[in-house]
């Protein structure tokens, strides 16, 4: 069996930004709090850190950050998918030297690519580092979608060991499950769907609720793993109506407001992407008080 990147709760981390570039005392903040809070592993410029509208040197310069402050304390994925294959190679033995311990890979937004082309553009990333990958297919976010024939294909890469699993079909992860058995890990990539996705096997979720409530996102997951199901069911559901103000408008545009109101930064995001709409930022902030947020 291929080596775990880790178990349990992965926060797809918020990248605190000024007008004039990353803030980063508070990335250094919530990265801290993060890990203090039980946080299983950390994913720094993903969708929820706003890697697609950050600079090559940010980019590169937020993964390196991330590395050397978390210093081994928890698991550092470094998120470096693109739709130019070319550049997710660059950005991925960038991410190895500064010593991430794995990527995630999205799949190519936009031009998109036949099930082929997945196939070889994941397998050219792949051979071309030696950390391991994980897949990320959001179809809702790239129109692009990998079937769970082509994921058992990649699967066989020694080096392609997981996959964030986002399409919120459960019948396409239960597919996935059957078809690859112990040769890929599957994290829940909907926080809605994280009790549902370990009980088809599995191994936890990488969350944007946990940016706001990592020890609880952690508990759902380790609930469930010590054979407590009834307590990680029990916090699936009394956190639904807080995932759900989380996704209200399109991530990572809620989150960023939720973290700004704990203290974590200006709610400031780089456009297209603009700030909450009031009414939804104040059901957001009213369920944030509900459960002691803030």
């Amino acid at each position: 069996m291929k080596k775990t990147v880790f178990t349990g709760a992965a926060s797809a981390i918020i990248t605190p930004l000024t007008k004039d570039g990353i803030d980063y005392d508070n990335f250094g903040k919530l990265i801290d709090w993060q890990i203090e809070n039980n946080i299983d592993a950390i994913v720094v410029a993903g969708t929820t850190g706003e890697g697609s509208t950050l600079t090559d040197d940010e980019h590169k310069d937020a993964i390196k950050f991330a590395v050397e402050r978390i210093n081994g304390r928890v698991p550092v994925i470094a998120g470096t998918g693109s739709n130019d294959t070319a550049y997710a190679i660059e950005l991925s033995k960038y991410a190895e030297e500064a010593g991430a311990d794995a990527v995630l890979l999205v799949t190519p937004y936009y031009n998109k690519a036949t099930q082929n082309g997945l196939i070889a553009s994941f397998t050219a990333i792949a051979d071309a580092i030696n950390i391991p990958c994980i897949l990320y297919n959001v179809p809702s976010r790239t129109g692009c979608n990998l079937t769970p024939e082509t994921i058992a294909k990649l699967a066989e890469h020694e080096n392609i060991v997981a996959i964030k699993e986002a399409s919120g079909n459960l019948s396409q992860v239960a597919q996935i499950a059957a078809l690859c058995g112990d040769k890929i890990v599957i994290y829940s990539g909907n926080d809605d769907q994280n009790v549902p996705i370990m009980s088809l096997g599995g191994k936890g979720c990488i969350s944007v609720l946990a940016n706001i409530m990592p020890n609880e996102t952690h508990e759902m997951c380790e609930s469930f793993f010590n054979g407590d199901i009834a307590r990680s069911r029990e916090l699936q559901l009394r956190l639904l109506p807080l995932i759900n103000a989380l996704f209200c408008e399109v991530n990572p545009i809620p989150v960023k407001a939720a973290c700004s109101a704990m203290g974590f930064g200006e709610n400031i995001l780089r456009l297209p992407l603009t700030p909450m709409e009031s009414e939804h930022e104040a059901k957001l902030l009213g369920l944030m008080k509900e459960n002691n947020l803030i």
